[in-house]
């Protein structure tokens, strides 16, 4: 009873001073990351950020540009073979698959290994067949940012090997794998937890296992503190400077998010603060955002008249060419959002079923969603216009007959103006 009297009283209060209750935004976690940011892969929208253009090293999460140039760039099926220039460079301490000078294979088999197992030797390779040296596939790479429109970002080398001059943000290695998750091949490799690579000229066959934690999963790790089951793609990169890093991509009820982490530490209890904050900034996006549809594909957005088309035609259904679906906030599945609607400009008859005929456009903290607007039927040109001209042709013909046959005067005015 007591329990009751109080809930009673507590909401008495509330009533009477009107103390507001929040159902916003929840804040911002606390992460030890020295830099963050959590994107919505589809709009780029910003959901959360913590120094996100801040000049970082970006360690091994360099190699997810390497990967998506060599897919651009090669036969995944091509025959490599290892030139020793490529290996001899790394310094002891970097990881590598321990590749061999003179091994042969083929481009995929490099590109695993290099993602899953992050082998800084499998970059190298790759560099050097598409490019024929590092500094020129870093042309190469540092060119990409640029089509990309990324201003704080310089690569010196393929695989992330600690420089001064190689450095990137946490924006920018977002809209990167932004770019790279639009390639299927991509998407299917980064998502793979171990790889096979065959039995080489040098080596039998040999198995490499993710170090990406939020994918690994088994009975074993029912109780892991890493895996996460939205995850579906990333990228793991530590150096002493840069500490340690992670890219990774996850999907929930078709909301896909883009998380990247720079510069992070260990947790207590030597927990990897890269995957813990990570979990942590992605359940923060998946409480906070999701995905609405606004309008149906064939949904009618609005109507129009034709002037020029026949009676039975010419009132138009506009139908919207595509589902349209938003990001938002929770707190706006209820809200109503107004579109711009724009019609060509002097549309007229005939017009073909399913034709562009216009745009209707959201826009939704300061996101643009837009989709084409179609006809629903086909417009026929109407003849009404033709028609009354051809009448009044045959008007005036029979009467100039009649005039000619009947009106002796204007027989005699005719034949006198023609003789002249």
């Amino acid at each position: 009873m007591r329990i009751k009297k109080f809930l009673v009283f507590l909401i008495v209060l509330i009533f009477i001073f009107n103390v507001p209750i929040s159902y916003g935004v929840s804040d911002a976690p606390d992460v030890s990351a020295e830099a963050a940011i959590l994107i919505d892969s589809s709009s780029e929208k910003i959901l959360y950020s913590k120094n996100e253009n801040g000049k970082m090293y970006p360690a091994s999460t360099t190699k997810i540009l390497t990967a998506i140039l060599t897919i651009e760039n090669c036969n995944l099926d091509d025959v490599v073979s290892v030139p020793y220039e490529a290996i001899s460079s790394i310094s002891s301490g970097y990881s590598v698959a321990a590749l061999q000078a003179g091994e042969q294979l083929t481009v995929r088999h490099l590109l695993q290994v290099m993602l899953i197992y992050s082998a800084n030797d499998a970059a190298n390779v790759l560099a050097y067949h598409i490019s024929g040296s590092i500094d020129a596939f870093a042309v190469l790479m540092n060119n990409k940012v640029s089509e990309l429109g990324l201003k704080n970002t310089h690569f010196t080398n393929p695989s992330g090997i600690h420089d001064e001059n190689h450095f990137t943000t946490a924006y920018d290695l977002s809209i990167i794998m932004k770019y790279c998750m639009k390639n299927e091949t991509f998407r299917s490799l980064s998502s793979l937890k171990y790889c096979t690579i065959p039995a080489t000229n040098k080596y039998d066959e040999r198995v490499f296992n993710t170090t990406n934690e939020l994918l690994i999963y088994d009975n074993r790790e029912v109780d892991s503190n890493y895996y996460y089951k939205y995850a579906i793609a990333g990228k793991t990169g530590y150096t002493t400077q840069a500490k340690n890093c992670l890219v990774s991509v996850s999907n929930k009820d078709n909301l896909e998010l883009i998380c990247v982490v720079l510069g992070v530490g260990l947790y207590p209890n030597n927990l990897s603060a890269k995957f813990v904050d990570t979990k942590t900034i992605f359940d923060y996006g998946y409480s906070n955002y999701t995905i609405r549809k606004l309008r149906d594909l064939n949904a009618i957005a609005t109507q129009i008249e034709i002037n020029n088309g026949t009676k039975e035609t010419k009132n138009l259904d506009v139908l919207i060419s595509s589902d349209i679906s938003v990001l938002v906030s929770r707190d706006d599945l209820e809200t109503e959002f107004s579109p711009e609607i724009s019609i060509n400009e002097n549309l007229s008859a005939p017009i073909s079923q399913g034709q562009i005929i216009g745009k209707i456009v959201y826009n939704i903290d300061e996101i643009e969603y837009s989709t084409d607007l179609i006809a629903s039927h086909s417009v026929k040109k109407s003849n009404f216009l033709i028609l009354i001209v051809q009448i009044l042709l045959i008007i005036l013909i029979l009467f100039f007959l009649y005039k000619l046959l009947f009106d002796n005067n204007f027989e005699k005015m005719f034949f006198r103006k023609n003789i002249k």
